[in-house]
Formats: structure tokens, sequence, C-alpha cells
């Protein structure tokens, strides 16, 4: 049902592509350090729990998922002469649903002595792993996969061979897998992908130390290479930040204030694709300990949205925002058309399916397209509807945090509801608190 007004200030969970890799990174280093975050939702408690079962982590203090202060994992690394995880003994870790954690500990596990497997659950286990593994293999690591599958096995210990890698697509998981395991290697490693991707690991190796940069499309990683660990502050998801920003674009009284968002130039596409359709948000500059920038955020309503066509590479910088970017194009004027978005199929869910079947579910006149869809907005509604749908999520936690904007703002001609509302556990906690909150 479409609230009245939106108005209130939001503390976000923690970035979790920047919470993954500050605590894996600092269980690879030498010494120990501080990661603070607030708001860690089901994936990167699956990071802490599987370092923790390593003997890496202990959990300083916790919080609940609205809490105001910030959740501290002291992480203990493994490295010394080189970067290492910890640990000789063989241990199976549990990555849960969060795949980055499964393919970026795929590579860091290169480093171990031991035998490392890692399993996840059946979301996680159907995605595709030989993406990663097939690279790593040709490093000269042994990992080996479930007919392409978790669970993963493998064995570390084996020297590692420096060269030049071409990746087939455009994934900062798949790099940062390979930039985690080249950090082992005796000499320079080179990784060149398709496409623009995040340089979250990149910049979060600089700021520890290691000798890693990046020139275009091409990571290069000097080898052997350690670190000494470092605290580190994770800003808030700017992910999660693009719930409120849509729904501020979209609703006619809306006044949304985000503090101490990562504005990491690669992550910030959600920003730059709702301005150029229209919308007015605000960016003030801060200071966080740690290598990202950051800032806070206010968006306002303004005029309605303006139809967009999105592809390829930008599709890149907002493939998670995707589907809550669909609902800005169902409340838009026009046609909106998005292209080049095929690896939204193979995510948590397919997301292009379950996007489009929400969309008609609620009356908006959605099509489904290959690699994407293809949106004509309408106005959005003011009051409730004689009829409601439910939408179906596949326990895919961004279509349904994606469909609660939509019935927040009154896109459709049909209030909704979302069959698993729980499933935005996964990265947002405490996501429907913070809904009520702005009513």
């Amino acid at each position: 049902m479409p609230a009245p007004a939106l108005r209130g200030t939001v503390q976000l969970p923690a970035d979790k592509s920047i919470a993954h890799r500050a605590l894996l990174l600092n269980a690879m280093g030498e010494g120990s350090a501080v990661i603070s975050l607030h708001r860690p939702g089901g994936d990167v408690r699956s990071t802490a729990a599987a370092l923790a079962d390593l003997g890496a982590l202990r959990t300083l203090t916790d919080a609940d998922d609205n809490a105001t202060a910030p959740v501290r994992y002291h992480v203990t690394g493994g490295g010394r002469a080189r970067a290492a995880l910890p640990g000789t003994d063989p241990v199976t870790l549990d990555c849960g649903n969060a795949g980055t954690l499964m393919r970026l500990l795929t590579g860091a596990a290169t480093t171990r002595a031991g035998r490392t497997v890692l399993t996840g659950d059946d979301s996680l286990s159907a995605r595709p792993m030989e993406r990663v593994a097939e690279p790593l293999r040709a490093m000269g690591a042994r990992v080996t996969t479930t007919d392409g599958h978790a669970p993963v096995t493998i064995d570390g210990g084996v020297p590692l061979l420096p060269g030049a890698h071409h990746l087939r697509i455009a994934s900062a998981q798949v790099l940062g897998a390979l930039v985690l395991a080249a950090v082992a290697a005796d000499g320079v490693t080179t990784i060149t992908t398709p496409g623009p991707t995040r340089d979250h690991t990149e910049r979060l190796l600089t700021f520890l130390g290691a000798e890693v940069s990046r020139t275009g499309l091409t990571t290069t990683v000097h080898g052997p290479a350690r670190w000494e660990c470092r605290d580190i502050d994770v800003p808030a998801d700017p992910s999660g930040a693009a719930f409120w920003l849509v729904a501020g674009a979209i609703h006619p009284r809306a006044d949304i204030i985000l503090p101490l968002v990562g504005l990491n130039p690669t992550r910030v596409g959600v920003i730059r694709v709702l301005e150029r359709m229209g919308a007015h948000i605000e960016v003030i500059p801060a200071e966080l300990p740690g290598p990202e920038p950051a800032g806070r955020l206010r968006i306002r309503s303004g005029p309605r949205l303006r139809a967009i066509e999105l592809a390829a590479p930008e599709v890149a910088d907002v493939i998670d925002e995707l589907p809550v970017l669909a609902i800005a194009m169902a409340a838009a004027e026009g046609t909106s058309t998005l292209t080049g978005a095929g690896e939204l199929r193979v995510k948590e869910s397919d997301r292009i399916a379950l996007t489009v079947a929400g969309l008609r579910a609620i009356g908006v006149d959605a099509h489904e397209l290959p690699d994407g869809w293809r949106i004509t907005g309408s106005p959005v509604r003011t009051t409730s509807s004689s009829g409601s749908a439910t939408v179906a999520t596949g326990g895919d936690h961004r279509i349904a945090m994606a469909f609660a904007i939509a019935d927040l703002v009154g896109v459709g001609t049909l209030d909704c509801d979302v069959d698993d509302p729980a499933c935005a556990d996964i990265s947002y906690p405490g996501f429907f608190d913070d809904l009520g909150s702005l009513l």
C-alpha cells in the first residue's frame, strides 16, 4: 500500500563486498586487526563463521539487526613470509548463500597448506564455479568442483605459477579469486577482464601494503606478497542505499538521509543512472578508516523520472541494483530497456525472469529479453488498490526488497506482498524495520 510520505535517516548495513574482503584479506596477513561494521547480513556472517572455523576470527562485540553500534570482529592472520590463510588440517567451510565468499575463498584457500572443502546452501550450490576453478588450475592450483558447482575442494600447499590470464567474463569475484591466489606466486601475474569490474580487492590490498595495481582492464600482482593486518571501518552498502534512493526518487513526498555510504566509483552507478532519469541526489563526502571513499546521501522528491536505456558496459556497475532499478523504470515516463545483463540469470535466482514476472503480476507493462527487459512506465498510485498480488521471490533478497519498494511507492495497478520477506536478511537485516521507520 503506498505510503503517505517517506522521511527519516537510515543507518544502512555495511557493504558486504567490502566486508568479505576486509575480513578475508586480514586473515591472510600478519598480526591482527579489528574490523568494524554495522548490521552484517547473513552473507557477511557466513564469512565470519568460516574464518572462525579456521581459527582466524573472534567476535568482540555483536549487535542486533537494528543496533546503531557496530559489530566488531578481531581477525588474526595466517601470513608470515607470504600471505596465507591459517591452518594445515583438512577443513570444511560452509559459505551459506554467499557467492562472493565462496569464489574469493576458492582463490584464498590455495594459500593454505591443507585441504579445504567449500559447501553452500541449495541456491549457492547451483551457481557456476568452473569460471573460478578453471583459471586457478591454469596457475597450477589443485581445485575440483562437483559437476561444475559446489562442493569445491582445494588442495593447498602447491606452488602457483605467475603468468598472464584473460578472463572470459567481467566478474570482480572471479578476478578477486585469482588475485588472492596470485599473491602467493613467485613473480608477476596479470589478469585482464573483458569489461569493467569493481576494484575493492585491489584497493584493499594496496591499503594493506601489497604491490597490486590496476591499469585499464588489467590487474597486476607482484608476488609473493605479504602484509600487516590493519583496522578497517566498513562503509554502508551502496546496494542497500539503492532501495531508498529509488523510493525517494519516485515518491512525491520523500526526504531520506543515508549516512556514511560507500562511494567507490565502481559502485555508484546507481546514482549516475537515477540522476540520468531525473533524480536529484545530494552527496556529501566523509572520512572513514580504510581504503574506500564514503559520504552522506540525501534523496528528495522531484519531477517524475524519465525512461532510460541501459546496456553493457554500464550494466556491470549496477548489476546488483538492477531489480530495484526496474521499479524506477516502471514509474518512469516512457519505455526503458535493459540489455547486456545476462549475468542476472545466474545470480541467487534468475533475476530477469523473476523481476519481469513480478512486474507483470502487479500490472506493469514489462517484457523479458534474453539478456534484460523492456518496461513501459506509468504514474504511481497514491492510494491502495482494490486488489493485491503476491510476488514470487525465489528466495532472492534483492527481488524481495525491490518489490517491497514497489508496494511502498505505489508502482503498478495492484498492491503487492512478497512470498518470502525473511530472505532480505541475507544482505540487509532489518530492512522491513527501516522501511517502517520512514513512514
